[in-house]
């Protein structure tokens, strides 16, 4: 049976853009091969050189984590999960291995941090499982789906499929055509909190 390696399964890449007060968009593109990763968000730099220093100061910090599952019986033969962090370097999966990606977004200025966006790919050579991706402990959160490599995204993806008599109908989304998850807060996330979201695919 084929065995991956947890960096062959491709770059994982984090995805933040965040709006201060001003409304003025904060984008930044973090990469990792699949184990933790902590970086942070920097401002964009601002048209008064004398505002750079406060502008430039991290705002939210993120960080990715992969777990794999470990499916096992208790004494009365009832399955139990637990979720396995993943060592980057030596950890391998095999084809139907499930894992979870549990990204942590943290407010590390001093200021609220409002219209926090957070978007992850589905990795390749995975399929993402349908209806896992979970908001943690933050409520009234936005879930959204994309099919098309992340230009757009709905809350539930659909595809066009042709008919035998040439109809075409509208049908869900298979787990094959998901590209990226996408969360929006909608609440401003507050100096010192973190959330956590997560998602789930299955190795190919």
């Amino acid at each position: 049976m084929k065995r991956l390696s947890v960096l062959g399964l491709g770059l994982i890449a984090l995805t933040a853009s965040v709006a201060v007060a001003s409304d003025a968009p904060i984008f930044k593109n973090l990469r990792d091969a699949g184990g933790e990763l902590v970086q942070n968000i920097q401002g964009q730099t601002p048209a008064n050189p004398s505002q750079q220093p406060q502008q430039q100061q991290s705002l939210v910090e993120l960080e990715l984590a992969a777990q794999k599952q470990v499916v096992t019986k208790d004494s009365e033969g009832k399955p139990q999960t637990t979720w396995q962090p993943l060592a980057q370097s030596s950890t391998v999966v095999q084809p139907g291995d499930v894992m979870r990606y549990v990204v942590t977004s943290k407010n590390i200025s001093d200021r609220p941090v409002s219209n926090l966006v957070v978007t992850q790919p589905i990795p390749q050579q995975t399929l993402y499982v349908l209806n896992s991706a979970t908001l943690g402990i933050a409520g009234n959160v936005e879930v959204n789906y994309s099919i098309d490599g992340g230009k757009t995204f709905v809350a539930q993806p659909t595809i066009q499929v042709k008919q035998p008599d040439g109809k075409v109908e509208t049908r869900p989304a298979p787990a094959e055509t998901y590209t990226h998850v996408r969360w929006k807060f909608p609440e401003a996330l507050n100096p010192s909190v973190a959330l956590n979201s997560s998602y789930q695919v299955r190795v190919r």
